[in-house]
């Protein structure tokens, strides 16, 4: 790990001060349950380590108008354990309780997880996000039975967020906070596709900083997430889907299937406004999948995604797989 200045401010106001104008500059530090290992494997070296924890303005669960607001400080154990987001937001709390492991959950936090890089090997082994050796793929060829499915880019890696895909269902409101001010970014378009000049996978700056969630009022117990994993503990979704049904809207979002989560349009046109069966689920499931792109040894994911959606239109409209 190379050597690094260290600040913990109090005020989100200090915390903007101490980042840099580009990500090597300075880095943020949450729960540190992705960047202390990406500093010990030198795929991150920031000159500045900037501690939030102690910011209080950055925590809390509480209501506002129209919704409710999630500190990007919360950590996992919080979400978990908040009886407004078990009710009124089950796509996000089931999200949460697939993280098996009672140390990330205690440690990982929603900035965290929103603002996490990919687990790709071969970005971990230092070949960039696109990984790369002498101008060729190595994933497309290699070992990739956990990479992409979808093709939005010249990216393989999947977008290692667990609460993405729910937020993003749920039309949640990602709030950042620059030198420039405070701008808010649809949860949608908080996840980016890398492009060779610009090779991030979220549209923030190196000098901006996730303060909070919001959440739109209203989706009652229309909303469901379901995960497919090899092993529970310490481990990521092969594929997972978020669902809402709404009166006369639906939306359907698959993760861990691309380098973004994946809104499949056709799929909630499908079946916004229809009684739930699951024949209907299955005929959603089959649509949403219908663009996949599967590598050389990930097909077995298509199959894992279409149960995936399946199930959680079952779970959002209380049908029993």
């Amino acid at each position: 790990m190379q050597a690094f200045e260290y600040a913990s401010p109090t005020t989100v106001k200090d915390a903007v001060a101490l980042l840099g104008a580009s990500w090597d500059d300075a880095a943020v530090l949450a729960g540190g349950t992705d960047l202390i290992s990406m500093m010990k494997d030198y795929v991150a070296s920031p000159k500045r380590v900037v501690n939030i924890k102690n910011i209080k303005e950055l925590g809390g669960i509480s209501s506002k108008p129209g919704g409710v607001r999630i500190g990007a400080a919360v950590t996992f154990d919080e979400l978990a354990a908040s009886s407004q987001i078990r009710n009124s937001y089950p796509a996000i709390h089931s999200a949460v309780m697939g993280v098996a492991s009672p140390q990330i959950r205690n440690m990982g936090t929603v900035g965290g997880d929103l603002c996490q890089r990919p687990r790709c090997w071969y970005f971990r082994q230092g070949r960039g996000l696109f990984g790369m050796q002498d101008g060729k793929s190595l994933v497309e060829g290699g070992e990739n039975k956990y990479h992409a499915i979808f093709r939005n880019g010249p990216g393989r890696f999947v977008s290692a967020s667990s609460l993405g895909p729910a937020l993003i269902a749920l039309n949640a409101k990602v709030v950042v906070m620059g030198k420039s001010g405070t701008r808010q970014i649809d949860a949608a378009q908080f996840f980016a596709d890398p492009t060779t000049e610009n090779d991030r996978e979220i549209a923030i700056g190196p000098g901006e900083l996730v303060t909070e969630v919001l959440l739109p009022a209203g989706t009652r117990q229309q909303n469901a997430t379901y995960e497919v994993r090899q092993k529970d503990a310490l481990d990521w979704p092969l594929a997972t889907a978020s669902v809402v049904l709404g009166s006369n809207w639906a939306k359907v979002v698959l993760g861990h299937v691309a380098t973004t989560p994946i809104v499949s349009d056709k799929a909630a046109e499908l079946v916004k406004g229809k009684k739930v069966t699951a024949e209907l689920a299955e005929q959603a499931a089959t649509v949403a999948l219908e663009a996949a792109q599967p590598l050389s040894q990930n097909a077995y994911k298509v199959h894992l995604a279409k149960v995936a959606v399946k199930r959680a239109i079952l779970a959002a409209g209380g049908v029993k797989a």
